[in-house]
């Protein structure tokens, strides 16, 4: 109920959501495997937030992982918090802004994990603190 409250709201106020569920470990600690999120669509991302982004090598899989620079042309560098684990920039370069499916602002399931985003609040080599 309360889900579905939320992203009616979101909805309401005239913003595009998109569901997102977390499939690797390539943003551990921070999301784990089986953690669902609501990205925003027209909301982009700065650094420091986590997005939802299609694989620029297979654009019908969206891709979870965290803002490390935005290019003058809008494209995203982005990256893992768990580098061992994760496909990121390194790899297939920034990603540009039509490939870009949202903010993710709330992480919904499991329950007892559940809550918005937040900046990263660690310093570099340390866990993230990812959610308030």
């Amino acid at each position: 109920m309360a889900v579905a409250v939320a992203v009616g709201a979101i909805a309401v106020a005239g913003r595009q959501v998109t569901r997102v569920e977390v499939r690797g470990r390539s943003m551990a600690p921070t999301l784990l495997p089986g953690d669902r999120m609501v990205a925003i669509t027209c909301l982009r991302g700065r650094p420091g937030d986590i997005v939802a982004v299609r694989d620029p090598r297979l654009p019908s899989r969206l891709l979870v992982k965290r803002v490390a620079a935005v290019e003058a042309d809008g494209s995203l560098r982005v990256s893992g918090d768990d580098p061992a684990a994760s496909t990121d920039s390194c790899t297939f370069g920034a990603i540009p802004p039509d490939l870009v499916a949202g903010r993710v602002v709330w992480r919904y399931w499991p329950p007892e994990r559940r809550g918005t985003m937040a900046a990263p609040t660690h310093a570099p080599g340390k866990a993230p603190r990812g959610f308030r």
